[in-house]
């Protein structure tokens, strides 16, 4: 199996993803238990734009235990994947899971982000955006209005007259 998954892996990463997919889903056929494998078969399948196909396979590999980079990773994908789906609710849910298990996951925070906009939360979805712009810019001209765009970030609907 290692083999296999490690020439999958090696045809995703080279730009093959249909016979990386192929390579997969044989192995998920033949080691249905094994997480790894599920994780790395949804990746597959959402890089070829085959979100709903994607699902069972993060949720597979979640359910059986995945840790570490790798759940992090499924958590985002399965957020992700959720929202391109319309399915904003389990999107949000998943995300709030990964954020608590990942707080620190700065991509993770922009695509929960994206999903609060589609469930029409602009401004927490603008405040959890400002914010991880805040702590991850080098950007000297944002810097320089750091405690200003803090200070807005949560009152963005707020009028001072």
């Amino acid at each position: 199996m290692k083999e296999e998954l490690t020439r999958a892996m090696e045809l995703r990463k080279n730009g093959h993803a249909k016979e990386s997919n192929e390579i997969l889903l044989a192995l998920v056929e033949k080691f249905p238990n094994d997480a790894f494998v599920n994780y790395q078969c949804a990746w597959s399948c959402d890089l070829l734009g085959e979100e709903s196909k994607a699902v069972p396979f993060y949720e597979r590999a979640i359910d059986l235990g995945l840790s570490g980079k790798d759940l992090e990773g499924a958590l985002l994908g399965l957020g992700s994947t959720y929202r391109t789906l319309g399915d904003y609710e389990k999107s949000k849910s998943v995300f709030l899971k990964g954020l608590e298990l990942f707080p620190d996951n700065r991509a993770m925070q922009v695509f929960y982000s994206m999903t609060l906009y589609n469930l029409s939360e602009h401004q927490m979805a603008m405040e959890v955006l400002l914010n991880c712009l805040l702590e991850t810019t080098k950007d000297e001209e944002i810097l320089n209005y750091k405690r200003a765009i803090s200070f807005y970030s949560d009152k963005l609907d707020q009028v001072w007259k």
